[in-house]
């Protein structure tokens, strides 16, 4: 049989070929290379056989020729063979060999990604792939590093393709290109696996099918780089298993069957530090280097950027990292120093922003103008001032753009510098239009926190907000406090960005009603630090106004946190103050509330019958408007005095009366808040078992509601039922949680509580030097904060641990000073473990008439008071009275 020839591929044939494919006349082919119409039909016809180099360059521009397509149209224009094509016996179609060893280098400053490289890598394990082609979509922002991933992972993989690896670039977002056709795609091909342009067929389909043809039982590694879309990739895929394909794209390629997806993220904070140093290529320059990791943080840790800053600083010499730190730090716009000769962020993040339609890119340039990181379709259709479900959709659309990441469902957030680049967009824009777009957004923000606020509150505020038909934006629906404070929760940092936007601005209305608007979620979450900073402005803004009732409502909500840090002095005088305006302006709600928590705080100094008399007054006005939470809320504290005034029955009728309204009302935390009032009278009684079981329900609904204070305080009530029961061990486990908690919060009356229990535990399970530490810190936090209850506690606890090591003087003075605050604050129940602990220190001092008087003495205060000490006092005395069997220590509770 003789060999055929293949027919010779001329330039005039080979031109005429793809300009008909391009569907381009010879006149719009000339104007898009930039020649004459006379130079492409002379060269079409034959009359000039090759092409000038530059004439044949401009040609292949036009055209959109890349890769192996580009090298053989202008090898066969300067009159050269095409590269890797060489005749064979089956008629010319080549094998793939070594034209398909086509990747890119590999690149010696690639950093970090194991984890990815880790995932690329097991999943070809075993090649060839069973069943169908395995496809991996590697996406992400512009600037995240998929190419180089793909690269690098390609490289590793390399010898389990023995068919070849071949790389495309697709140019989905290359500045001037079009993206590559599907058919030029595939003819590039189809030229780099060995086919002859001559034996192109024309057309989409006849070139996919010769395509899978060509790779039929092969194993080719195929990495199709920058990707427009899926309808660009799918006609590229191989038809039959044993092959891999990476794809990588600033798209999510959803449409794309069978793609497993492989979304990037920005750099981890190290590795983001490893890179920049490895680029620079510095003498001494360390990952660990503060200015390192502050160019990494300024650069939102993003690969491109961080090259960029780090071939400056190899490039200048006599720059140094704290310098270009400072300066990044010190930029209004941090993307004009990010560009290296013609490349820039902020151009690669253009790209992405030029593929949206006109309303999502308005909608991309308006984010930027938000003043928080996260947005939901709610924020968003408010900013733009459209319906939700179209906000949704362009939020979607921009997602799919990766221009912004979904951390949460629903929930989105721009990178930094992408932020800083729809801002510089947004100020383009009409400056009137961007602050009606601010308004919207504000207005939305305040009207739905007040409307979370009025559920979440523990009381009703006088109204001083905006008026409902302000707001025109959709808004979420609330049913209930959980729904209100899970939104509130969620939406934390945006409204504290906007609190934060509007106090620059001088916003004094705005300022007022956001701060009351976020009241009760910084009462209940804290920090309580920044709570009173803000509840200070607000007062200031207030005043500014004139607007009094404003100002009593923030000086309540001030007064309130300022109790629960323990400044209660300054709580006071808050509350004092705010109680004079609710008077002068004859607001009986307002009154009511500033008497309640005035009550709180006389409470939590030692002065009950202040306390009560506050309470007793707010109730009245709570009774009187019908006001069930007030009235529960009121009668919850009254429950409190009449625990600490030792008549037990009464506080266990209040708390169970508590109880029942709360459960009326659906109100679980204020149900967690009884059921915790009940376990501590159960353990006070000597009830352990009921303690424990209402103290667990209690903190059950706590843990629900993500009440981190309830937490703590119901951790820490149960570390006693545990320490009162012998578990010393689970005590300590309890009490240390509990501590965490007060400490996060900055409660330090919490943290008073359960530094005491900590230190009760320690002494009993021997570790006095501990014990010793611990309580010394108590005592220290109780006296700072004028707890004479707590204070009392710590000193007999104190006094039991003196006399546990010997120091009979040291204990009986601790216990001298409890029984002088006790009697001062007129609580019977630390009288009586003052008056037990100077009995202990007198037997032990072989005193043992003196003994029996005071130990007796005791007794009958916990006697009296139902007291759970009364069953153990009078064991201790039945003791006395039988030498050969000693006193145990009984430590304070």
């Amino acid at each position: 049989m003789v060999a055929v020839d293949p027919p010779v591929v001329t330039f005039a044939g080979l031109l005429r070929q793809l300009r008909t494919e391009a569907g381009l006349s010879q006149e719009e082919l000339a104007a898009a290379a930039g020649i004459g119409v006379r130079t492409v039909s002379d060269l079409e016809r034959g009359v000039a056989l090759t092409a000038r180099k530059d004439t044949a360059r401009l040609l292949a521009d036009a055209l959109n020729l890349i890769g192996a397509s580009r090298a053989s149209f202008e090898a066969v224009a300067r009159g050269r063979a095409a590269p890797g094509v060489s005749p064979a016996p089956d008629g010319g179609a080549g094998r793939a060999g070594a034209a398909t060893r086509a990747l890119p280098r590999d690149i010696a400053s690639f950093t970090g990604r194991q984890l990815e490289l880790r995932q690329l890598a097991g999943v070809t394990a075993g090649s060839p792939l069973p069943g169908v082609v395995s496809i991996h979509a590697i996406g992400g922002m512009a600037g995240i590093g998929k190419t180089a991933l793909a690269v690098h992972a390609a490289h590793q993989l390399a010898p389990r393709f023995p068919d070849g690896q071949i790389f495309l670039p697709l140019h989905g977002h290359t500045p001037g290109q079009r993206p590559v056709a599907p058919a030029d795609a595939l003819a590039s091909l189809l030229l780099t696996a060995g086919v002859p342009a001559a034996q192109i067929p024309p057309g989409l389909e006849a070139r996919m099918a010769l395509w899978r043809d060509r790779l039929a039982g092969k194993q080719l590694l195929l990495l199709l780089d920058d990707a427009a879309d899926s309808e660009q990739v799918r006609p590229l895929l191989p038809g039959s298993a044993g092959s891999l394909v990476l794809v990588t794209s600033r798209r999510h390629l959803t449409a794309l069957e069978d793609a497993q997806t492989l979304s990037l993220d920005t750099l981890p904070e190290g590795e983001g530090a490893e890179l920049l140093v490895r680029l620079a290529v510095r003498p001494g320059l360390d990952p660990g280097d503060p200015a390192v990791t502050e160019i990494t943080r300024l650069c939102g840790y993003l690969p491109l950027a961080i090259g960029m800053l780090a071939r400056q600083l190899y490039h200048h010499p006599a720059w140094t990292a704290p310098d270009l730190a400072a300066d990044l730090a010190a930029a209004r716009d941090r993307l004009q120093m990010l560009h290296a000769e013609n490349v820039s962020v902020a151009a690669a993040f253009d790209l992405s922003y030029q593929e949206l339609t006109p309303a999502q890119q308005r909608l991309f340039r308006r984010l930027g103008l938000h003043p928080g990181t996260e947005i939901d379709g709610y924020a968003a259709a408010a900013l733009d001032g459209t319906d939700l479900a179209v906000a949704r959709r362009h939020l979607e659309a921009l997602y799919d753009h990766y221009l912004i990441a979904e951390p949460a469902r629903s929930r989105y957030r721009l990178h930094d510098l992408i932020r800083e680049h729809a801002r510089a967009l947004a100020d383009l824009d009409d400056p009137a239009e961007n602050g009606a777009t601010t308004d919207r957004l504000l207005d939305y923000y305040q009207h739905t926190a007040a409307r979370a606020e009025a559920l979440i509150a523990r009381q009703v505020r006088p109204a001083t907000g905006p008026r409902e038909d302000t707001v025109t934006a959709a808004v979420p629906a609330l049913a209930d406090g959980e729904q209100a404070l899970a939104w509130a929760r969620a939406e934390r940092a945006s409204l504290l960005a906007c609190l934060d936007r509007v106090t620059r601005t001088g916003q004094h209305a705005r300022i007022v009603h956001l701060t009351a608007a976020l009241a009760g979620l910084l009462c209940q979450d804290g920090p309580w630090a920044d709570a009173i900073t803000r509840h200070i402005v607000a007062i200031q803004a207030a005043r500014h106004l004139g607007e009094q009732l404003g100002q009593a409502n923030a000086l309540t909500d001030l007064g309130d946190v300022r109790r629960l840090t323990g400044d209660y002095p300054a709580a006071t005088q808050d509350l004092e103050q705010a109680l004079g305006i609710y008077r002068d302006l004859g607001d009986r709600r307002g009154q009511a509330n500033a008497l309640h928590n005035l009550g709180a705080v006389r409470l939590l100094t030692g002065d009950y019958q202040g306390a009560a008399q506050a309470l007793e007054q707010a109730l009245g006005i709570y009774q009187d408007f019908g006001d069930r939470r007030g009235q529960a809320n009121a009668l919850r504290d009254l429950g409190d005095i009449r625990w600490l005034e030792d008549d037990y029955p009464a506080a266990a009728q209040a708390f169970e009366q508590v109880l029942g309204i709360y459960r009326d009302l659906g109100d679980r935390r204020g149900q967690a808040d009884a059921l915790r009032g009940l376990g501590v009278l159960r353990r006070a009684t000597g009830d352990y078992p009921a303690a424990a079981q209402v103290l667990e329900q209690a903190l059950g609904i706590y843990r629900d509601l993500g009440d981190r204070r309830g937490q703590a305080r119901a951790l820490d009530d149960l570390g006693d039922v545990r320490q009162l029961t012998g578990d010393y061990q689970g005590a300590a486990q309890i009490l240390e949680q509990a501590l965490g908690i007060y400490r996060d919060l900055g409660d330090r009356r919490g943290q008073g509580r359960a530094l005491r229990g900590l230190g009760v535990v320690r002494q009993l399970t021997g570790d006095y030097q501990g014990a010793a530490q611990i309580l010394e810190q108590a005592l220290g936090i109780y006296r700072d904060l004028g707890d004479r209850g707590g204070e009392a506690e710590a000193l007999n606890d104190r006094g039991t641990l003196h006399r546990a090591c010997g120091d009979l003087a040291q204990a009986e003075g601790c216990h001298r000073q409890a029984l002088e605050l006790a009697r001062a604050i007129a609580s019977s129940w630390d009288e009586a473990h003052a008056q037990a602990g100077l009995g202990r220190c007198a037997l032990a001092a072989g005193h043992a008439t003196r003994a029996g008087v005071l130990l007796r003495q005791a007794a009958e205060i916990f006697q009296r008071i139902g007291a759970a000490e009364a069953t153990s006092l009078a064991a201790e005395l039945d003791a006395m009275r039988a030498p050969a069997h000693p006193a145990p220590d009984q430590p304070a509770e």
